[in-house]
């Protein structure tokens, strides 16, 4: 994984997820240290497998210009667009280093779920996408999980979905993401298993799974003897 962030980000990049725009103090390169009295960061990713370095020699991310943002605006996927297909192998190595990234990198947790669901039989268009990522990856080095010291330890939800956006099924795609203190520890993105045939019922589908999720974190959160005064508030689209 080292060999395959040098080359997305460069020779000086060093360990993979060396986030150094954080405050001074923080800890050196580790999976999670504590950072004396500023916090803890998430800062290194371990070795993956070695198809994931592979994938990554195969495009040559390091000729990528950055962007600043893993996907188009509006976009819209087909499994079957008309297009040349590629190597799937490939395609798949790609996505996979993808998810396995998203353990420190909400921020392409929707993309790279999106991503996945043509591994089967990948085209062009979602090589193109595939290949964006990575140069939104490599603009944006510097960003990580930053959990400073916080007293008041309250969950949190945020959730959202867009209504009918798979062009395939007409299925919604939702998110979540929850905080405890100041920052997420947990988040993800999926496809719904069912077709709401209005947007309203689209939001309760997306609040109801949430909110079974809420109840899990909340009972790992007591367990930790983390009392929490009252219920825990999730933020929707209405």
């Amino acid at each position: 994984m080292k060999k395959m962030a040098q080359m997305l980000f460069g020779e000086s990049f060093g360990k993979f997820g060396d986030f150094r725009s954080y405050p001074q103090g923080t800890a050196g390169p580790s999976n999670a240290k504590a950072a004396g009295p500023s916090g803890v960061k998430i800062s290194e990713v371990e070795e993956e497998e070695e198809e994931h370095v592979e994938a990554a020699e195969k495009v040559q991310a390091e000729n990528y210009n950055p962007v600043k943002t893993p996907l188009n605006t509006n976009q819209k996927f087909r499994l079957e667009d008309e297009e040349n297909k590629i190597d799937g192998h490939t395609y798949r190595n790609l996505i996979g280093s993808l998810l396995y990234l998203t353990n420190i990198r909400p921020d392409i947790m929707q993309v790279a779920s999106l991503l996945s669901r043509f591994m089967q039989n990948p085209s062009k268009i979602h090589y193109g996408a595939t290949r964006r990522v990575l140069r939104y990856l490599k603009g944006t080095s510097s960003y990580g999980l930053w959990y400073s010291n916080a007293n008041n330890l309250e969950l949190c939800g945020f959730s959202d979905s867009d209504w009918a956006g798979s062009l395939d099924d007409r299925k919604s795609t939702y998110g979540y993401v929850f905080h405890l203190g100041s920052g997420a520890i947990c988040w993800n993105s999926k496809k719904q298993p069912s077709t709401a045939l209005s947007s309203s019922e689209d939001e309760y589908i997306v609040v109801a799974s949430v909110a079974c999720k809420e109840i899990w974190l909340q009972q790992i959160v007591n367990d930790m003897k983390q009392k929490q005064e009252g219920g825990t508030i999730i933020f929707c689209d209405n």
